[in-house]
């Protein structure tokens, strides 16, 4: 089993660093999609108040229940910080969407004993 398929069998709630109330947009429809699988989607997006039918978080310290993976759709060098809040939620997963490289924080993530899935 690869490491997505690996992420995503231990986990079932996943919280969505900035998705998108936007249906053209990769978080949006991600999102959904997990959601439509049987995952437990809690948005994390300080913009906006809800989505897909669940209350949105301004970042991941405000979400009153354990989450297993955070998935990201922010800017690499925006990364850090949610990486950071990742480990202290206590997150098993942190998974960097297409395009999102940031080497440094995927070294920390690793060293807090986190897997991390980057750039997939």
């Amino acid at each position: 089993m690869d490491a997505e398929q690996d992420s995503l069998a231990h986990s079932h709630t996943i919280a969505v660093v900035g998705l998108s109330p936007d249906p053209d947009r990769p978080s949006h429809y991600v999102s959904k999609y997990l959601q439509e699988h049987g995952y437990r989607i809690i948005p994390v997006n300080p913009m906006i108040s809800e989505v897909l039918g669940e209350k949105s978080y301004p970042d991941l310290k405000s979400i009153p229940e354990p989450v297993d993976m955070v998935d990201i759709f922010r800017r690499p060098e925006l990364v850090m910080p949610v990486v950071e809040e990742a480990i202290e939620i206590g997150a098993k997963y942190v998974w960097m969407q297409e395009g999102i490289v940031n080497p440094r924080a995927k070294a920390k993530a690793e060293a807090a004993g986190i897997q991390v899935v980057m750039d997939q």
